[in-house]
């Protein structure tokens, strides 16, 4: 088995069993601490010693949680809740829940009730993040946040150590935007279910081990492209990478098959197993995302310079892309067509989150921002329950052949 290949495999194993990570943590004695969507301040985690533990649910079905939350809501929170009720997060020191929605702005009174032995840390971020006031909030909760994290390590958190871990995460991001190119630059050499993997795998690793992983998978994905005779991340000439999906089936990881149409995904969460399935059968390559569980947690850094609470707090508002943050103007649509455009993807997959407000109110938009700009384009709806991929199954192969037509 090629390098590329073994790294592959761990990060997949680690992002399908992530409870085995959360083991080797504890017995190596190490505190972990679970961290909710969206955009928790991992980097005080980091500071504080500790493990920064993502918690975005599982396929599973729902029973215990129904008891806290009507059936209405996001099954990334019903889950979340569920494993913790189970018995799933047992050994995590804490919890953090960021207030982001109003989904997650039950979860507190509803953790504190139903799980007793897991203390939870809420984190309150301002709306308004871009103002200045909006900064100056964020940065007071987040102190407070650092206070409660000091209690459960046993140690103080200066701003040098703070100063220290964003380095770090900014070193990560780079080793993983480097990533996005390379896997676009090679159309093949990964199929869409490894993509997800690498980016999975990065909740439940500990940072500097990912960056390490992650930069010798770049390494190893830039030798397979130049063995291959693929060059560079530059667009190919008038057309995006596209095949008829008959003959892009099932292409293997080092790209010996025809890749199948190139696009771009978008939505909130797309580690669906069963939709990560239909496209790798569908030979399709995805190029690049605006996905918040994959590109958009690497896509902005921290600012080096300054109070460095203040500098996590400013990234907040310098995210773009995120349905669940404030962006009145809505430069996720435009970020998204410029991402097409400068993919060359031949179209759009829109992976919509069942019962998610924020996503569904810029749906319509959203569609009508591909429209206008001529972009091909198709919605699937999935949540962490949908078992039955058929309809979705036929709607990508449709789609693959419109896009290869």
């Amino acid at each position: 088995m090629s390098v590329l290949q073994e790294l592959l495999t761990e990060f997949t194993a680690i992002a399908s069993n992530p409870r085995a990570q959360l083991e080797t943590y504890l017995q190596q004695g190490k505190k972990a601490i679970g961290c909710m969507p969206y955009f928790c301040p991992e980097e005080l985690v980091h500071a504080a010693g500790m493990v920064p533990f993502g918690l975005w649910g599982a396929e599973t079905q729902i029973s215990e949680a129904r008891r806290y939350l009507p059936a209405f809501i996001c099954s990334i929170i019903q889950t979340t809740l569920e494993l913790a009720i189970r018995g799933s997060y047992k050994g995590l020191s804490a919890v953090m829940t960021p207030i982001l929605c109003d989904s997650l702005k039950s979860m507190d009174g509803n953790w504190r009730h139903a799980v007793k032995d897991i203390p939870i840390i809420p984190v309150a971020q301002a709306q308004n993040r871009k103002t200045e006031a909006g900064v100056e909030f964020t940065a007071s909760q987040y102190r407070i946040v650092k206070a409660k994290l000091e209690d459960i390590s046993g140690q103080s958190i200066s701003d040098e150590d703070v100063a220290a871990s964003i380095r770090l995460y900014n070193k990560r991001n780079a080793a993983v935007r480097r990533f996005i190119d390379a896997a676009a630059a090679a159309p093949g050499i990964i199929k869409p279910s490894g993509r997800s993997a690498v980016f999975k795998s990065s909740f439940f690793m500990d940072a500097a081990d990912y960056t390490l992983k992650v930069e010798t998978l770049c390494d190893c994905m830039q030798a397979s492209s130049q063995g291959s005779g693929s060059h560079g991340a530059a667009p190919r000439d008038n057309a995006p990478a596209q095949a008829s999906a008959a003959s892009a089936q099932n292409p293997d990881s080092s790209g010996s098959a025809m890749p199948g149409p190139a696009v771009v995904t978008c939505g909130i969460i797309a580690d669906n197993t069963g939709l990560l399935n239909i496209l790798d059968d569908c030979g399709v390559v995805v190029v690049d995302d605006v996905v918040s569980h994959e590109s958009l947690r690497f896509r902005f850094d921290t600012p080096e310079t300054g109070d460095p609470i203040t500098a996590l707090a400013q990234t907040i508002g310098d995210i773009e892309g995120c349905p669940v943050l404030f962006d009145p103007g809505k430069r996720r649509f435009d970020m998204l067509v410029e991402t097409v455009r400068r993919r060359n993807a031949a179209g759009v997959i829109i992976v919509m989150t069942k019962f998610c407000d924020p996503e569904e109110y810029d749906i319509v938009p959203l569609r009508k921002a591909l429209q206008k700009n001529g972009i091909q384009h198709l919605t699937v709806e999935v949540d962490q329950q949908t078992t039955d991929m058929e309809q979705i199954r036929t709607a990508v192969e449709t789609f693959c052949e419109i896009l290869g037509s």
